[in-house]
């Protein structure tokens, strides 16, 4: 009998044995649906989780014309010395020094950190610095959101479960309560700095984490909100047929809000990517970009909470005699800065978005001719070129006939010829940076609505001189759309400047460009 016994358990723990092994195989096997009970203790059981901090661009947004020269400098003997700080729970991570420079395009620097599968939310800090010998400074990359403007630290909270962020940065869905630089964009300005020597700079970034299907979309949010599987790349999908995939509308589409009665943050989603959303007519930030567009330019750092301008660059190449029809690298990185301090973020294709053809050397330019350059070398004989309507067109050309001027609502020249012979009328082969990008911002202020009928110094011709009677008289409108400041500063108006000055940059329409002139 004994015996039997000894058989019988032996047989029970042998099938009790198989079972827990088919069980534990089993659940190995099973997708998304089955390892949502993992996910309460551990965020993402496919993973060891690591968060990390990318740093992508850095720009000083010092102000720089021929009347204050160095009012608003970093560093007042030469460039900044920049470097980064990153505390990820308090961990602290130090970049290189990047020396004697005002931007830092693409520093390929990070930080990362192995942070608690448990625990939904990671603090962060990013500091941006400017070395000096034995006298660090800290630049000012923060808004004022926390009620304290001297502050210039920017504080995170980072949420493994979703992988958004928010705190002195993030994103919402309704513009008049977004974040004005936008979400992994930081902007010292913010802070209502922007005309004062407050060391202001621009950084921009980005906070991600280790995702098994590397789709960018976390396992809990894959198994909680989609129900898709973690374990499948989900890039590109579209189920909803709006023509935005998933993982734009994953990243614009959540916001995080505070529950102050339970101190705790709770996830929402305005798109659902599994719902059909009117992306083709939804323009939140009213920059004449819809979110179909906005998807379309994502690649080159667009925002469909912050305004976005871009500018197609069309150039000439050069003469048998040498002579050159080109906008200058620093007239480039002038106009940036002058755009991106107001939080209108400039995208200049010079070639780096696959625009800008070189156009053949011609020695004048009608403005038949210009409307042909349009046609051939801007929407390359298409007339449905989704770029109409996205980009604005500013040509550089040797002569036509003026040295700069409006040819259609979204588009514009200016000749290197005139450029040129105002270098040489002042003497001064310096300032060819500052000539070149204040006459390209000009022309382009025409595209964005403002002309002399809307504004009267704007285009005024008995303004450009001080001898003439009403060069005094607009002396408070300081823009570039104003004659007598032409050529001499990067900027417009704010209309701070009392009686006979006018608001620019709040006036400034980013619709007018895609109007029909008849």
């Amino acid at each position: 009998m004994k015996t039997h016994i000894k058989k019988i358990t032996c047989l029970l723990l042998v099938t009790v044995f198989i079972i827990s092994s088919a069980s534990v195989i089993s659940s190995d096997l099973n997708n998304s649906s089955s390892l949502v009970n993992m996910g309460e203790s551990d965020f993402d059981p496919l993973v060891d989780v690591t968060v990390t901090v990318e740093i992508q661009k850095i720009r000083s947004l010092e102000r720089f014309d021929t009347q204050i020269p160095t009012i608003e400098k970093i560093d007042w003997f030469s460039d900044p010395d920049f470097y980064v700080k990153v505390f990820i729970n308090d961990e602290e991570f130090t970049s290189p020094i990047w020396r004697n420079t005002k931007y830092v395009c693409d520093p390929q620097w990070s930080a990362t950190l192995n942070v608690p599968d448990d625990e939904e939310y990671v603090n962060i800090t990013i500091q941006l610095w400017d070395w000096n010998p034995g006298m660090n400074k800290r630049c000012d990359i923060s808004s004022d959101h926390d009620g304290y403007k001297d502050s210039f630290d920017v504080e995170l909270i980072y949420s493994i479960k979703t992988g958004h962020w928010w705190g002195d940065d993030f994103a919402y869905y309704e513009y008049i309560s977004a974040d004005p630089s936008g979400y992994g964009r930081l902007n010292g300005c913010d802070d209502g700095s922007i005309y004062e020597r407050d060391r202001d700079c621009e950084l921009w970034f980005n906070i991600y984490q280790e995702d098994f299907d590397n789709d960018g979309i976390p396992f809990w949010t894959e198994v909680n909100v989609y129900g898709t599987d973690p374990e499948i790349c989900d890039l590109g999908r579209d189920d909803d047929n709006d023509g935005i995939p998933i993982e734009w509308e994953h990243k614009w589409g959540h916001y995080a809000w505070y529950k102050w009665y339970e101190d705790t943050y709770e996830h929402a989603w305005v798109y659902d990517p599994f719902e059909w959303d009117d992306h083709a007519n939804l323009d939140p930030d009213r920059d004449g970009l819809d979110n179909v567009e906005e998807y379309l330019t994502s690649q080159w750092g667009s925002d469909p909470f912050r305004k976005d301008l871009f500018v197609e660059l069309g150039q000439m190449e050069e003469s048998p005699d040498g002579q050159k029809c080109i906008l200058p690298e620093g007239s480039k990185e002038l106009l940036r800065t002058a755009y991106d301090r107001q939080n209108i973020v400039y995208h200049l294709d010079d070639g780096c978005m696959g625009g800008s053809d070189v156009i053949p050397f011609d020695e004048t330019s009608s403005h038949q001719e210009l409307q042909y350059l349009y046609w051939i070398y801007f929407l390359h004989g298409d007339e449905n070129n989704w770029r109409q309507g996205v980009f604005h067109y500013g040509l550089v050309v040797y002569n036509a006939t003026y040295p700069g001027f409006v040819f259609r609502p979204d588009s514009y020249q200016i000749s290197s010829k005139g450029m040129e012979k105002k270098i040489l009328l002042n003497r001064n082969d310096k300032k060819r940076d500052i000539v070149y990008a204040s006459a390209y911002m000009h022309e382009c202020g025409h595209t964005l609505g403002i002309f002399h009928s809307n504004t009267p110094g704007c285009d005024d011709q008995d303004g450009k001189y001080i001898w003439q009677k009403n060069w005094w008289k607009w002396r408070p409108y300081k823009s570039v759309m104003n004659y007598g400041y032409m050529y001499l500063m990067v900027d417009y108006s704010d209309g701070s400047r009392g009686k006979n000055d006018f608001d620019d940059w709040n006036r400034i329409d980013l619709t007018y460009f895609q109007k029909s002139w008849g």
